[in-house]
């Protein structure tokens, strides 16, 4: 593993170590966040970095980029990510959606121009979009407690090493040069975040509670990934049965 690999590894321990200096006896008001008092912290944090920095760079970004190289530069990082989702399909035995995702990778990065046009989509072959935090859940690892991270968002103790994982199967990962691999990463992130404006502005106007909305939400949609779409039911579950979690607007 490169020094990107060890400082990755480093910053998830030390934020494990913090989550559990931070969770001591207070009170939580969901079992299965039982670092609540951290995990606010770090929202109320990550969501000023977002406001201050990220939010007025996505939305210059959005505004100064037409549509079609918008969804071009969408497009091409979708199609790096079919690349670690056909790995993590073999590694669920899922070969079918392998086959799919490895048919994507191939489609959209000679027809599709290196990913930037969608070929794919339009000859009927599917994205899954699997991750290694839903490897791992494949597999019967529980998803423990749920968990800020600092500047990516919501998670869990599961879907944090998963993310460690998906980092280390990136393609980008392989780039040693550090310049051309963090500018990716920014891109990306900008982009992404760009495409998310929207939703985000709905949460902070229709919740009253937009971090506890955003745990339920994050922790019913990666129960439904983990198990494609058809989790066990629980108390609760029709409320949640109207939301579609691959609509942007509806998370």
């Amino acid at each position: 593993m490169d020094t990107r690999g060890l400082k990755w590894l480093g910053m998830f321990g030390a934020a494990l170590l913090l989550a559990g200096c931070a969770s001591g006896a207070a009170r939580v008001s969901d079992p299965r966040d039982p670092l609540e008092p951290y995990n606010r912290a770090v929202y109320r944090f990550n969501t000023d970095f977002d406001k201050a920095f990220v939010q007025p760079v996505s939305r210059a970004y959005r505004k100064v980029t037409p549509e079609p190289v918008d969804r071009g530069v969408s497009n091409f990082f979708a199609n790096i990510n079919d690349m670690t989702s056909a790995v993590n399909n073999v590694l669920q035995f899922k070969m079918s959606r392998a086959g799919s995702d490895v048919g994507r990778v191939f489609i959209n990065s000679t027809v599709g121009v290196l990913g930037v046009f969608d070929v794919a989509t339009n000859v009927g072959l599917p994205s899954y979009k699997e991750d290694f935090g839903q490897t791992l859940g494949y597999w019967g690892l529980e998803p423990g407690a749920y968990f800020m991270l600092p500047f990516v968002g919501p998670s869990s103790i599961r879907d944090t090493f998963g993310f460690a994982g998906d980092v280390v199967l990136d393609p980008f990962f392989s780039i040693q040069k550090s310049h051309i691999y963090w500018g990716a990463v920014v891109v990306r992130a900008v982009d992404q975040r760009a495409d998310l404006l929207d939703a985000s502005d709905l949460l902070e106007e229709a919740a009253l509670d937009p971090y506890s909305f955003l745990r339920e939400t994050y922790l019913q949609r990666r129960e439904s990934l983990v198990h494609d779409g058809n989790p066990p039911r629980g108390d609760g579950d029709d409320f949640w049965d109207e939301i579609d979690f691959d609509d942007p607007a509806e998370i």
